[in-house]
Order: structure tokens, then C-alpha cells, then sequence
């Protein structure tokens, strides 16, 4: 079975649409993770996670953006909010009643990034352009 083929039983690009709509319709709810995207249109996101998605689990690739790991790399991004957005996906996932192979795949390609999105300190981010801030969001405290 080709890659395509794999990919469309999978669910195709449809299953993306559905998933990500979902899975960023809570991460822009989220009081920690949506200050990370409050300069993003949710779309835009959106479209750049879809086109991404699709080429990596063998869909066509329209995907123009940057690899992960020069996306984040002026973020902080602990380990506890990584686990997070983990969370929403899986809540996405199954509102979705995502294909468990898509799952399997997903979460495979999100663990190999971890390593290359996950800090222990702001002081590990660089700013992907002189005027770039570190993007340094504290947890919010229950209250809030």
C-alpha cells in the first residue's frame, strides 16, 4: 500500500480538518497555552498544522513552513505544558473519533519532537529574528 493510500484510509485530509479544528478550538481556551498564540488566527494555525500533518503521515505536501523545532525554538515550553497541549490533542482525538493507526502515527511523530521543543529554562530559546521576543508565559494560578 503506498503512503497516499495509507494516508486517505487513515481518514485523509478531512480527519485533519476535523482534529485540528477541534484540538485548537481548546488550546485557544486554554489560559496557558492560548497566550502563546494570541499575535495567530486560529485559522492560520490551523492550516499550517493540517498541511504539516498531512505531509508527514504521507499525505500530498503543500506544507511551506518551517520544521518544528525552528517554529518553537523561541518559546518556552516546559515539559508540564508540553503534557498539556498532549492532553487536549488526546481529548481531540477521541471527540474526533480519530483512526487509532492516525493516533498511533500522531503521537509518534509529537513524542520525536519533545526533545526539540521542551525547555528547562527560558534561557535555552533564541528568538528566530533580532526583533523576536522569548515567548516566557507563566502558569496561570488557579484563580485566574
Amino acid at each position: 500500500m503506498t503512503n497516499l493510500a495509507q494516508f486517505e484510509r487513515m481518514g485523509g485530509r478531512e480527519s485533519l480538518i476535523k482534529i485540528n479544528k477541534c484540538f485548537y478550538d481548546k488550546v485557544y481556551q486554554h489560559p496557558w497555552l492560548k497566550q502563546y498564540f494570541i499575535e495567530i488566527p486560529q485559522q492560520h494555525i490551523e492550516d499550517q498544522q493540517i498541511d504539516f500533518m498531512q505531509k508527514v503521515l504521507g499525505g500530498s505536501n503543500v506544507y511551506i513552513g518551517k520544521p518544528p523545532p525552528a517554529t518553537h525554538k523561541h518559546m518556552f515550553i516546559p515539559n508540564e505544558l508540553f503534557e498539556i497541549r498532549q492532553q487536549l490533542l488526546m481529548e481531540a482525538f477521541t471527540e474526533t473519533n480519530a483512526n487509532a493507526q492516525l493516533v498511533d502515527k500522531w503521537l509518534a511523530l509529537d513524542e520525536s519532537f519533545r526533545r526539540h521543543i521542551v525547555n528547562s529554562t527560558a534561557k535555552e530559546c533564541t528568538p528566530r529574528f533580532k526583533t523576536d521576543p522569548i515567548l516566557d508565559f507563566q502558569k496561570p494560578t488557579e484563580s485566574s
